[in-house]
């Protein structure tokens, strides 16, 4: 694993940090994030082809080898307990090689401990305040050539303080933030997601003001959990109307290992999915565009790629 991340602060205004790629890794190309959800079953829990496959993912992600991991929330099972995370998360590479790189979002099973007080106490200041669960920071490309904005948010709204719609604290100081932050590629990641064809954890209004937000500064890609499957759309607008020169692309990967959710009806603008292989995604950031890879676990099969060029620099997929 490459060594760890240097973090220099931004702005106390907006809690933001700073990614500096390790010196040793600027000739190796740009830089590469991974990012899965609904990761660790409960320890002690049996291991199947369809539940409780957290090992096999942060294989994945020493595969992958990446600069910095996005857990989409719901990372340990079944309430994220400090216990939970030492009996489970922490026998897998998603712990044991990758905690000092990683950047999460909380999930609802976080807050199934008051204050999700073991998430907060597991990932420490890399989870961003306890009282918030939401920040941001930079990802910068070999010699500082250029830089990606990310920003982590939290979707459990009846626990954040003042919720998640229009005016809340959180929604503010994400239209702040963005505004602090114009002209680059931005990739926003929560753990519930705007749409979603899940029968079990279906298409959501509330992260509209999120979307409206994102849309309207010029935003990228939106990264979710939540749903167990793996889901991609075409860039939509906050109604989710498609829209390739404005729109946002969400990718749902709920499959970092915990099991698999069955599939609803599927919700427009769907352009691939599946509940059936666990895996992570990889994601490439270059100057003006980026790169997306499902890379499935051992003994699993599906894959999904591409390529789209940032909303600054052009529009469109390539």
């Amino acid at each position: 694993m490459l060594g760890a991340i240097g973090a220099l602060a931004i702005g106390s205004a907006f809690a933001t940090t700073g990614v500096q790629l390790p010196a040793a890794s600027a000739a190796t190309g740009d830089p590469v994030i991974a990012a899965a959800g609904d990761i660790a079953c409960p320890p002690g829990a049996s291991s199947t082809a369809t539940k409780c496959r957290q090992a096999l993912t942060g294989d994945v992600l020493t595969s992958i080898n990446p600069q910095v991991v996005l857990p989409l929330g719901d990372t340990q099972y079944d309430s994220a307990t400090r216990t939970e995370y030492a009996g489970s998360y922490d026998h897998t590479a998603w712990g044991a090689s990758f905690k000092g790189v990683s950047r999460p979002v909380p999930g609802n099973h976080e807050y199934r401990t008051s204050g999700a007080s073991g998430y907060y106490g597991y990932f420490g200041s890399k989870a961003g305040s306890s009282s918030k669960g939401y920040y941001s920071f930079d990802i910068s490309g070999p010699n500082n050539s250029f830089k990606w904005h990310l920003i982590a948010l939290n979707s459990e709204c009846t626990v954040v303080s003042g919720g998640c719609g229009t005016g809340s604290p959180q929604e503010k100081w994400l239209k702040s933030d963005l505004a602090a932050h114009p002209g680059v590629c931005t990739l926003a990641y929560w753990h519930r997601p705007r749409f979603s064809s899940s029968h079990s954890s279906p298409s959501s209004t509330t992260f509209i003001p999120f979307w409206t937000d994102l849309y309207n500064s010029g935003a990228d890609l939106v990264l979710n959990g939540h749903a167990h499957s793996y889901e991609r759309f075409l860039p939509q607008t906050p109604s989710g109307k498609a829209d390739s020169a404005k729109g946002l692309r969400e990718i749902i990967v709920g499959t970092g290992g915990e099991d698999f959710q069955p599939m609803g009806t599927v919700v427009a603008n769907s352009s691939k999915r599946q509940n059936t292989s666990f895996g992570v995604l990889k994601l490439t950031l270059h100057a003006d565009s980026y790169n997306w890879q499902f890379v499935p676990a051992k003994g699993y099969s599906f894959t999904d790629s591409g390529s789209a060029t940032c909303h600054h620099g052009g529009s469109g997929s390539k």
